[in-house]
């Protein structure tokens, strides 16, 4: 049975998929880590995801992946601040265990798991996925629906069933686009269940629509506009949502001309924020190009006034 989590998690606002920055050596920078935590919670972020993709999960061993949950969960203790923790796989109970240990970390909230990749499972399969996880898990489940990298698409009404399995809180929706599915979803929400904006460029349309925030890699940069971004579409300052969600598009559009995380990685590293751009194969270092471009995009983002798009 599963254990009730000592606080409750809050799916609004910006919540930043944190990279795992690499030292010389190729081992994770932790203190590196820990500061890019703090100055995106101090920016305005409601919380951190730790061993999202954006972290290069898949390619860290579990030593360095549980120090990077600990370097998490340090710095939102510190911060009063949520922490959603990544885990996914094509096994149900290779998943639960993964969730088991959670319990480790009383910072955790949430954990964010992926509909079941490669072996396209049936809608009632993913259903039957989720209400076991989420029946034994210490913390509330985000389902991850990314159908361009897990080969499961899911219809509204599957992910309206979805919402209305107990301890699924939500759903992180990143398909390539607003698509049909998400407008019927937004339109009908099952009671306590949330829509996360996935696709960074998206955020603005999704949040206008009715999403309660976002899981957003390009929040590493202007966390503050995107915080306020999230803001002015739940006060109904439509001019400056607009506004500043064309702008905020923009530069996230320059950040994902490469995979990611490596043109992000290559902006904080020009920054000076991490101590190397590098990711690990099969991932490659960004070309300068798309680094300058967002270099850019990042600058006029952070020095704008008045938000004219």
């Amino acid at each position: 049975m599963a254990h009730a989590p000592t606080q409750r998690f809050t799916p609004y606002g910006i919540h930043v998929p944190l990279i795992t920055p690499f030292a010389r050596d190729g081992r994770p920078d932790l203190d590196a880590l820990a500061g890019l935590a703090r100055s995106v919670l101090d920016d305005g972020a409601a919380g951190l995801v730790a061993l999202g993709t954006t972290g290069e999960a898949g390619a860290l061993d579990a030593d360095e992946r549980q120090a990077v949950v600990d370097t998490c969960a340090r710095v939102c203790r510190e911060r009063g601040a949520q922490l959603v923790v990544g885990a996914g796989g094509g096994g149900t109970d290779a998943v639960g265990r993964e969730l088991a240990a959670l319990r480790r970390w009383p910072e955790a909230r949430a954990a964010l798991v992926t509909v079941p990749a490669f072996v396209r499972p049936s809608p009632e399969g993913v259903l039957a996925h989720f209400a076991r996880l989420a029946a034994d898990s210490p913390v509330p489940l985000l389902a991850y629906h990314i159908p361009y990298r897990t080969g499961r698409p899911l219809d509204a009404a599957t992910l309206h069933a979805l919402g209305s399995v107990p301890g699924v809180v939500g759903v992180k929706y990143a398909t390539g686009s607003v698509d049909e599915h998400a407008v019927t979803l937004l339109g009908d929400l099952p009671p306590d269940f949330a829509v996360l904006a996935g696709d960074d460029v998206f955020v603005s349309p999704m949040l206008a629509l009715g999403a309660s925030g976002g899981i957003l890699a390009s929040a590493h940069l202007a966390t503050a506009r995107f915080a306020e971004l999230v803001e002015a579409w739940r006060t109904g300052d439509t001019t400056r949502a607009r506004s500043l969600g064309h702008r905020l598009a923009r530069l996230s559009a320059t950040l994902f001309t490469e995979p990611n995380p490596t043109v992000l990685k290559g902006v904080l590293h020009a920054q000076g924020r991490i101590p190397t751009p590098d990711v690990r194969l099969p991932l490659l270092p960004a070309g300068e190009e798309s680094v300058a471009a967002a270099l850019k995009e990042v600058k006029e983002a952070e020095e704008a006034d008045g938000w004219n798009a």
